[in-house]
């Protein structure tokens, strides 16, 4: 039933952990697990991933139903376990995790290797230096704003302190709520095609964001002219500099330090932060009734683009480029798995085990 999704979903992980197997290989450089070992701890860590998608369905659950009487836990688990943990549930959990997780690592990796890779032709013998169109971007940021710089007119538009506190958690947000978002369509979609509708769009998205830094690699705005964001009188000092400041210096010990433990997190074309939460808002809008939910979702979408330029995380075309692999990603990942789109922008299963198939549990 869902073979095209089994296809493109496990082909997905598979070619991006294979690419980066391969260029680790060509660097002479490890794989690395940007929370630990790579070729480690994984085998541990991907069971354990499973496990917890299983207890965070069926541990609230039953200490709901059972209203506190321990003997009632078992008949709750166990019913719980028979009409929705079918072998078909199962197993869209435990392929969607473990081919999300591979895809992701093996992203990092890829993203942490580009300095290596695309090298600046222009540097000194043993020199490392990587390829940048940082130049060319900031160039193409003033002719969109007419001749003004896009911090010049956000920051004197919005301020530089109070938007600054509100906007920087609303960034940070963004790398808990993608591993949540995942377990929350593979763990209680009740369309089995939706949960692989989501981590499908996912692994594509960040699969074409990789390609993306290769094809054109840049360091963002926010580090390429840290001035114009982080110098005297620049913004309030948040959660957003502290990432910054991190990545710098990772950056700096990968490249220059002989770090081998550590990744380089920088690669600014395109914004995954605008491609993934606009991924959220999409299935969202597409797969849920909550009015509520469809508003947060896209609020948080525009919050977060606003927040890639304000904070000089991102340039315009790199906004544009994410929203681009969101929307290829988005109707890559529902064609696959079944979706049938209409005339209204809606969206109906062609396979499905649910009446119902437009909510979640």
């Amino acid at each position: 039933m869902y073979r095209r999704a089994y296809t493109l979903l496990i082909g997905t992980a598979a070619l991006m952990l294979g690419l980066a197997v391969f260029t680790a290989w060509k660097l002479d450089r490890r794989l690395l697990d940007p929370e630990g070992s790579f070729l480690g701890p994984s085998y541990i860590r991907l069971p354990l991933l499973l496990f917890g998608a299983l207890l965070l369905d069926l541990l609230p659950l039953a200490l709901w139903k059972a209203h506190g009487r321990p003997s009632r836990v078992v008949p709750v688990v166990r019913e719980r376990l028979r009409t929705h943990w079918t072998k078909e549930r199962a197993t869209l959990v435990a392929i969607g995790v473990i081919s999300f997780y591979l895809t992701y690592v093996s992203y990092r990796n890829l993203k942490s290797f580009l300095p290596f890779v695309r090298s600046d032709p222009n540097a000194a013998p043993g020199e490392v230096r990587a390829l940048s169109y940082d130049r060319e971007l900031h160039i193409l940021d003033r002719v969109i704003f007419f001749g003004h710089d896009p911090s010049d007119v956000l920051h004197g538009l919005l301020g530089k302190t109070v938007t600054a506190e509100i906007l920087s958690p609303i960034y940070l947000m963004f790398l808990p709520l993608v591993p949540l978002a995942v377990t929350a369509w593979l763990v209680w979609s009740r369309n089995h095609s939706f949960g692989y509708w989501f981590v499908t769009s996912q692994c594509l998205a960040w699969s074409l964001g990789t390609l993306s830094y290769y094809l054109l690699p840049t360091l963002g705005p926010g580090i390429a002219y840290t001035s114009e964001y982080y110098g005297a009188g620049g913004l309030a000092h948040t959660g957003t500099t502290d990432l910054m400041n991190s990545i710098v210096r990772a950056r700096g010990n990968v490249l220059y330090g002989g770090a081998t433990e550590s990744v380089n997190s920088i690669a600014g074309f395109a914004s995954l932060h605008c491609a993934i939460t606009l991924l959220f808002a999409l299935m969202v809008q597409y797969t849920l009734r909550s009015k509520v939910l469809k508003w947060i979702f896209w609020v948080n979408f525009g919050l977060t683009v606003v927040a890639t330029l304000y904070f000089g995380w991102h340039y315009v075309a790199d906004d544009i480029a994410g929203i681009a692999i969101a929307i290829v990603s988005f109707y890559v990942g529902g064609i696959a798995s079944g979706q049938k789109f209409d005339r209204r922008g809606h969206s109906h299963p062609t396979t499905t085990t649910s009446k119902v198939p437009v909510n979640v549990d």
